[in-house]
C-alpha cells in the first residue's frame, strides 16, 4: 500500500473515532436529560448521525487536505505529531460544547448557537458561574474528562515509520486519487447529502417531533450554522405591505374617556418562577397573592432565558430572533417603552437588578429603554448580603428596593428583577433546612425567594405609596426543573404566572382564561391606567378581544390561538393541536382541520414579517 493511501486510511480511522464520540455525547445528553424527551427512536438516531456527519465533515475537510497535501514533508514525525495534536484539539473543543449543553439545554430548551454563547453583557456572568456549574454538575465534567482521555488514547497513529519516496507528478496524482475522491465525498456529506438545500437546523424536525429536535441536533452544528447568520430571521417576505396590514398590524391605540390614573407602577420579575414551581408548596405567599389579584391563568413567557424577558415586559418586544434582542445590534433601536411613556406622564423611573452591574446587559438596556436610574449590586446599600456568586440575596435587595421606592418623587414607575432562584440556587446559611426541599433542585431557592417577596410586601404595606400602586408580577421564564409531563411540552416550557395586583381596587381580582404573554403587559398597564397612546406593540391589552400568544425557539414559531396550539417552521405549519384537551400534544390535527391550519399560517407569516421588517428597519416607534 502506498504512503498516500495510508494517510487516507489514517484520516478515516480518526474521522470514525470522532463520529463515535459524537454518538457517545448524544447518548449521555439523552440519559442525563431523559425526562425532557419523549423517547429515543431509530429515526432520531439516523437523524442525529446525519447531523453529526455533516459537522464533522465540515470541520475536518481541512485535516483531510493536510493528510494528502503534496510534499514529502508530511511524512516527517514532527508534521504527523502536530497534525494529530491539532486534529484532537479542534475536535475536542467542539465536542466539549455537546457536554456543556447537557446542562445548559435544560435552561434554554435549545441547542446553543453562536449568538447565545457570545451574548454581549453575559461574559462576566459566565466566568463567575463556571465554578458553581462545575461543582453542581461535576459528573458532566468528569464524563468529559474521561471521554477526552479515552479519545486521546484511541487516536490512531501512522501504522509504520513512513519511508520518504520521490514521486513524479503523474504518479503522485494517481496515488492520491483516493484522497481526492474522499474529499469530494466529505464535502457532499458536509452539506447533508444530495438534498436541494444544505442541511439546516430546522431540518431536525424531519427525524422527530419538535420536542425531540434538540436530541437530533448536536451543538457544534448549531454553532457552525449560526456563525455568520444574520440576527433577523430568513424567508420573511411573504406579502406586500397592503396585504400585510390587512391581516396584522402591530400599531395599537390605547383610548380612554377617563383621566389617567396617577398610580405608581411596580413590575416585579421573578427569576424562574414558571408554572412548574408555583402552587406546589414552595410559594405560599405568591399563591395567596394570586387570590387577591387579577391572575392570568394561561400566562406565557416570550423567551427561555432572562435576557429575553426584559424587552418583552418593558418594551413589548418579543424574542423572535436567533439572538436575544438585548445583545443584538438592534438593542439601540428607537423604542416607545414603558419608562419613556411614563416620563411623558411626569413619572420618575428606575430599574433594579441585584446581580453584578452589567449582568446580562440589563444596565445598558435600561438606559436605552429610557429609565432614569439603574440600581445593581454596586448601588446596594445595607448589610452584607452577597451570595458569593451572583449578587445580593433577594431578601436584602428587596428590602433595599422597598426603602428606595419611598424616596422617589411620586408617581413613580419601577421594575425589579430577582436573582436568588437562579442557578446555583444559593440561600443564606440562616435559612438552611428551613424551607421545603421539594422535588427538584430549584424548589428550595424558590421557597426562599417567595419568603423574600412576602417580606417585601410586609415592608411595602407600611409605606405611604403602597395603596396607590399597581403591582405587576411575572416570571422571566420557566425553569429547567419541571418534573411533570405537561411541564416538558412546548406549551409547558413557556407557561408562567402573570398577575396584576392593586391594593386599592378590590375589583381587580379574579382568574382570566385569556391567553396572555409578557408582551401584553405593557399595553395592559397603560390601558388599566387610562393612559392614551398610539404605540407599536406585538402584544395586546388585557381588555382586547384578541386571544393569541406567539413565541419562538430555535427555528420554530409557536402560536396559541384560543384552545389551539400551532408549530410553524420552514415557512409552513408542521403541527396543530387542541392544547386544552390534548395536554401532551400527541394528536396532530393539521390534516384534519386544514382550514384552521391555513388561517394560522397566514397570521404567523404576517406577524413574523411585520416583526422582522420593523426591527431591521428601526421602526418600533410610530
Amino acid at each position: 500500500m502506498n504512503n498516500i493511501n495510508q494517510n487516507v486510511i489514517l484520516f478515516l480511522k480518526r474521522f470514525t473515532l470522532i463520529l463515535l464520540t459524537y454518538q457517545l455525547s448524544r447518548f449521555l445528553f439523552f440519559i442525563m436529560n431523559i425526562e425532557l424527551f419523549e423517547q429515543f427512536t431509530f429515526k432520531i438516531f439516523i437523524g442525529g448521525l446525519l447531523f453529526d456527519l455533516a459537522v464533522i465533515a465540515y470541520i475536518n475537510c481541512i485535516f483531510l487536505i493536510l493528510h494528502i497535501i503534496p510534499g514529502n514533508f508530511k511524512y516527517r514525525p514532527l508534521y504527523q505529531t502536530t497534525l494529530k495534536i491539532t486534529f484532537f484539539a479542534v475536535n475536542l473543543l467542539l465536542i466539549s460544547t455537546n457536554f456543556i449543553d447537557i446542562i445548559y439545554y435544560r435552561f434554554t430548551g435549545r441547542r446553543s448557537t453562536f449568538g447565545l454563547i457570545t451574548a454581549t453583557g453575559m461574559e462576566n456572568d459566565i466566568i463567575r458561574l463556571i465554578p458553581s456549574y462545575l461543582k453542581e454538575y461535576w459528573y458532566v465534567g468528569v464524563s468529559f474528562l474521561l471521554t477526552s482521555i479515552v479519545l486521546w488514547m484511541l487516536m490512531p497513529n501512522p501504522k509504520d515509520k513512513i519511508v520518504i519516496n520521490n514521486l513524479t507528478k503523474k504518479n503522485y496524482l494517481k496515488k492520491c486519487s483516493y484522497g481526492i475522491a474522499l474529499l469530494l465525498v466529505i464535502l457532499i456529506i458536509g452539506r447533508g447529502g444530495f438534498r436541494k438545500k444544505p442541511l439546516r437546523i430546522v431540518d431536525a424536525i424531519e427525524y422527530g417531533e419538535v420536542n425531540n429536535a434538540g436530541l437530533v441536533l448536536n451543538t457544534p452544528f448549531s454553532i457552525l450554522k449560526t456563525l455568520f447568520k444574520k440576527e433577523g430571521n430568513t424567508f420573511t417576505h411573504y406579502y406586500d405591505s397592503k396585504e400585510l396590514s390587512k391581516t396584522y398590524n402591530p400599531i395599537i391605540s390605547i383610548k380612554s374617556n377617563q383621566a389617567p390614573l396617577r398610580k405608581n407602577v411596580v413590575i416585579i420579575i421573578l427569576e424562574s418562577f414558571g408554572n412548574e414551581n408555583v402552587g406546589r408548596g414552595q410559594t405560599p405567599f405568591l399563591d395567596s397573592l394570586i387570590t387577591k389579584s387579577y391572575y392570568f391563568k394561561n400566562g406565557f413567557a416570550n423567551g427561555k432565558v432572562s435576557i429575553d424577558a426584559v424587552p418583552s415586559i418593558i418594551s413589548s418586544i418579543p424574542s423572535l430572533m436567533n439572538d436575544s434582542y438585548i445583545s443584538s445590534s438592534y438593542a439601540l433601536n428607537k423604542v416607545h417603552s414603558l419608562p419613556l411613556i411614563f416620563k411623558e406622564q411626569g413619572y420618575t423611573t428606575s430599574f433594579f437588578h441585584g446581580a453584578f452591574n452589567g449582568s446580562q446587559n440589563f444596565d445598558k438596556y435600561a438606559k436605552a429603554a429610557g429609565f432614569d436610574e439603574y440600581y445593581g449590586k454596586d448601588q446596594y446599600q445595607g448589610k452584607d448580603a452577597f451570595d458569593g456568586k451572583w449578587g445580593i440575596f433577594d431578601e436584602e435587595f428587596l428590602q433595599f428596593y422597598a426603602t428606595k421606592l419611598g424616596t422617589f418623587k411620586k408617581p413613580f414607575f419601577s421594575s425589579i428583577f430577582t436573582i436568588s432562584s437562579h442557578i446555583p440556587y444559593i440561600i443564606p446559611e440562616r435559612y438552611q433546612n428551613k424551607f421545603p426541599k421539594g422535588t427538584t433542585d430549584i424548589h428550595e431557592s424558590i421557597a426562599y425567594a417567595d419568603h423574600s417577596l412576602r417580606k417585601f410586601f410586609d415592608t411595602a404595606k407600611k409605606q405611604k405609596w403602597y395603596k396607590n400602586t399597581l403591582f405587576v408580577i411575572s416570571s422571566d421564564h420557566t425553569s429547567s426543573g419541571g418534573d411533570r409531563e405537561t411541564d416538558q411540552t412546548n406549551i409547558g416550557k413557556f407557561r408562567i404566572p402573570i398577575l396584576f395586583f392593586d391594593p386599592s381596587n378590590p375589583a381587580l381580582t379574579g382568574v382570566s382564561e385569556k391567553n396572555f404573554q409578557q408582551i401584553d403587559i405593557m399595553p395592559s398597564i397603560l390601558d388599566y391606567l387610562h393612559i392614551k397612546t398610539d404605540m407599536v406593540s406585538f402584544g395586546k391589552s388585557y381588555k382586547s378581544k384578541e386571544n393569541f400568544v406567539v413565541y419562538y425557539l430555535q427555528g420554530t414559531y409557536h402560536y396559541i390561538q384560543d384552545d389551539y396550539y400551532v408549530s410553524f417552521s420552514d415557512n409552513k405549519v408542521i403541527g396543530l393541536y387542541n392544547w386544552k384537551k390534548d395536554v401532551l400534544l400527541n394528536n396532530n390535527l393539521m390534516k384534519i382541520d386544514k382550514v384552521r391550519a391555513q388561517k394560522a399560517e397566514k397570521f404567523l407569516k404576517t406577524y413574523i414579517q411585520s416583526f422582522n421588517e420593523r426591527v431591521t428597519n428601526n421602526q418600533l416607534v410610530i
